[in-house]
């Protein structure tokens, strides 16, 4: 710190909270803030940038990666206390605006005050325009209906908000209030009499439906049922289609993915979904009824075959599926009827199987089932779900992630960033009060959250398992092309682990759990080209490195351009980019590698090298995996067991358009936070909130309408750092992918020298 701050005392007129967690210096005549946690200095923006930096909010302030997770909440309510108050002096403002603005308006305000009384309060019902339908299903991601999710998620915060639309309508808030009741009533009773799964209204189309039926008034009158089924129907296959001709335009210039995806329906029938993976979405093409040939590796040879050729082979760098021997088998015939494409099994599978085997481990698999059983036992009791909920601030035990086992590592975590409200929740005087603070579980669940032990183990598993997790959801995500990452990722897990053990004895052990899983991927062409022509790893990795990968990354242009000419350029060009010649040296170029994904890198500064660059973009805007998650109702399995032609091509385009409508909102929603208890997600939460077996007592503590719901929307707990981010550069240990395998007894000898 320089010498000319001076420390200056943070005085008791200071009432916000932030004032506790920071200190105050003088550099001449400016005032200064420091975090107490990090040490980072602010020279502007106040006690709220400081604010904003511990509570991880992002915006105009970094955040802290050391405060307490309670500060944080702290922090992140105080903040939230703040935008409300903010809001509800704008919402008045703009209401006294509208009130002056027009004359219609003062009178119906007029008729209000005289029947309800000069301090009558008023809220604005807006009258809303009809909103202009846009298509784009599978376009960029701030177009057309993507933008459906922010304003979702606004539209549940206000209730009536303001409006400058001159059809405004003036009513009391009581009034508002009951109008919306009845609204949610109404909707409540259609979901509910036609059995509707009530997530049904976290679609992005749902509250556009809601503002289109508003803004054409009393008249609007319903679709009948042979509507839906004919024009209406018509009418969305052709929008879907048209939409994804567009998107497949591109993929002359940036290729793409065939995905395919087995999946067993509740009737044990096997289904083959075929999807198609590019920069600007996937795509359902068709499915499969493959029950009875499922393991005739000449029946998905032939099918694999067809779908390729529908889309283009020329267009297609990889067909990815599942790991099994039926699939790798007929993947090696596609690969040698088609020389120019590469068979990929399923990385996310193979990091997912990681998870699962850590699990097996025998310490992992005692503290989780502790966990476990802390959850499991507040879960099943309304009164202490609504005291951990109220001493959480809302925030559940349980995180889901994309798989169950994910869920099992990332619900661990959280209870570790909750650590502090869950240990004042079993020490206040509620929970001591509580009857079932005397049950033999009651003393189970107070032994484990006092115990530092057990929370110094699950801050160690979370530690080896963070770098892993982050991996799941690189190569599950659609937000950015995942093939760029893969090898980072993997290099960053076993990175993680060899730092915390030290011990090679000790890391090995976690290291071969991840070899044994990563060896069918970790010597492929496509993954490893991925890692090279990413500039951002590429210029942080030490040369005998880029020497390990280089001969896969010829493998990859060999394969994938195939005429000898060509690949001369290509290699010659690699020069240019070792060398960072021409555009690749510029400053812009240089900078742009930390912020400019792959892909668009190499369009923006690779004119100067056009063979490497058009091949660098094809190999970078590819996925690694397939979709984890299923669409759920969606008539696949129906549509396979009709008979009549006619119904069976209904169904067919049916499930066409609703399959692409749920990729293009799995896209862009932001998820909701869903009820850790909800059937919609018990399949990855199950062992955390279903007891073994049902006890008679558990009647009495199971009073749903008592326990008090989880927030509708947290902001994430710890660290807000980007998974992308969090791989940060530099990849200098030789030993992570070229090291050659140690034997037990050359880790005994080592381990011995070092002693």
């Amino acid at each position: 710190m320089g010498s000319n701050l001076e420390p200056v005392p943070v005085t008791s007129q200071k009432h916000d909270p932030a004032w506790k967690h920071c200190e105050m210096f003088k550099n001449g005549e400016r005032v200064q803030l420091k975090c107490i946690y990090c040490g980072k200095i602010f020279k502007g923006g106040g006690i709220h940038r400081i604010k904003e930096h511990l509570a991880g909010q992002k915006g105009n302030a970094s955040t802290c990666l050391r405060v307490q997770p309670d500060v944080r909440l702290l922090m992140q309510d105080s903040l939230n206390g703040v935008v409300m108050k903010k809001r509800k002096k704008q919402k008045l403002a703009e209401e006294i605006t509208t009130y002056n603005a027009g004359t219609a308006t003062s009178d119906i305000a007029a008729e209000f005050t005289d029947t309800c009384g000069l301090d009558t309060q008023v809220d604005l019902l807006p009258m809303p325009q009809a909103i202009e339908h846009t298509s784009n299903l599978f376009l960029n991601r701030d177009q057309g209906p993507n933008n459906i999710g922010a304003r979702k998620k606004k539209s549940r915060i206000r209730k009536g908000a303001s409006s400058s639309n001159n059809n405004a309508m003036l009513l009391p808030i009581n009034q508002s209030k009951k109008v919306n009741n009845h609204v949610h009533m109404a909707v409540a009773r259609f979901l509910l009499d036609a059995r509707v799964p009530l997530d049904a209204v976290n679609s992005v189309y749902f509250q556009p439906m809601i503002d289109v039926i508003a803004s054409q008034g009393p008249q609007v009158s319903a679709p009948s049922y042979h509507d839906l089924r004919s024009w209406v129907l018509k009418a969305s296959v052709q929008e879907v289609r048209n939409d994804i001709d567009q998107c497949s335009s591109t993929w002359a210039r940036s290729g793409c993915s065939v995905l395919v995806d087995e999946w067993i329906t509740g009737k044990g029938k096997t289904l083959l979904n075929f999807l198609v993976y590019c920069p600007e979405g996937t795509m359902f093409l068709r499915s499969v009824d493959a029950s009875t040939l499922i393991n005739s590796t000449d029946y998905l040879y032939e099918l694999l075959k067809e779908v390729v050729e529908e889309v283009g082979v020329r267009n297609v760098l990889q067909v990815v599926t599942s790991n099994e021997e039926r699939y790798v088998i007929a993947g090696k015939r596609l690969t040698d009827a088609y020389p120019t494409l590469f068979w990929t099994p399923c990385a996310a599978h193979s990091v997912d199987l990681m998870l699962e085997d850590l699990k097996k481990l025998e310490w992992i698999d005692t503290i989780m089932e502790q966990a476990k059983s802390i959850s499991r036992f507040i879960y099943n009791n309304n009164i202490l779900l609504s005291m951990m909920r109220k001493f959480t601030l809302g925030v559940d035990l349980v995180d889901l992630g994309v798989t169950r086992s994910a869920t099992d590592f990332l619900t661990l975590k959280r209870m570790v960033n909750i650590k502090h409200n869950l240990q004042s929740m079993v020490t206040s005087v509620e929970w001591a009060e509580s009857p079932y603070s005397k049950k033999p579980e009651g003393f189970a669940l107070l032994d484990y959250i006092s115990n530092q032990s057990f929370w110094s183990t699950c801050s160690l598993i979370c530690c080896l398992t963070d770098p892993i997790l982050r991996l799941l959801r690189m190569v599950s995500s659609e937000e950015r092309p995942a093939m760029a990452y893969v090898y980072a990722g993997v290099y960053r897990a076993k990175e993680t682990i060899k730092k915390e053990l030290v011990n090679k004895k000790d890391y090995s052990v976690y290291w071969n759990i991840i070899d044994h899983r990563w060896e069918s991927l970790q010597r492929h062409p496509l993954h490893a080209a991925g890692f090279y022509l990413n500039p951002k790893f590429f210029y942080t990795t030490e040369e005998d490195m880029h020497l390990h990968i280089r001969s896969l990354v010829y493998d990859c242009i060999e394969k994938l351009v195939p005429d000898p000419k060509t690949q001369d350029k290509i290699v010659k060009e690699t020069t240019s980019y070792l060398n960072s010649a021409g555009d690749f040296g510029r400053k812009m170029a240089v900078r742009a590698r930390d912020t400019l994904f792959p892909a668009e890198w190499w369009s923006t500064y690779g004119g100067g090298c056009p063979n490497l660059a058009r091949l660098a973009i094809r190999i970078l805007s590819q996925t690694s995996s397939l979709i984890r998650s299923k669409p759920g109702r969606v008539p696949l399995e129906e549509m396979h067991e009709t008979k009549n032609c006619i119904e069976h091509q209904r169904l067919n385009d049916l499930a066409f358009v609703q399959y692409n409508l749920w990729l293009r909102q799995r896209k862009n929603l932001e998820p909701d936070c869903m009820d850790s208890i909800s059937y919609e997600k018990m399949e990855l939460v199950h062992n955390w909130v279903s007891r073994r077996e049902q006890i008679s007592e558990d009647l009495e503590s199971s009073d749903w309408m008592t326990v008090d719901p989880p927030l509708g929307s947290i902001a994430p707990i710890g660290p807000l750092i980007d998974d992308i981010e969090a791989l940060g550069a530099g990849f200098d240990d030789f030993e992570i992918f070229g090291g050659p395998k140690v034997s037990e007894e050359e880790i005994g000898e080592e381990n011995t020298v070092n002693e």
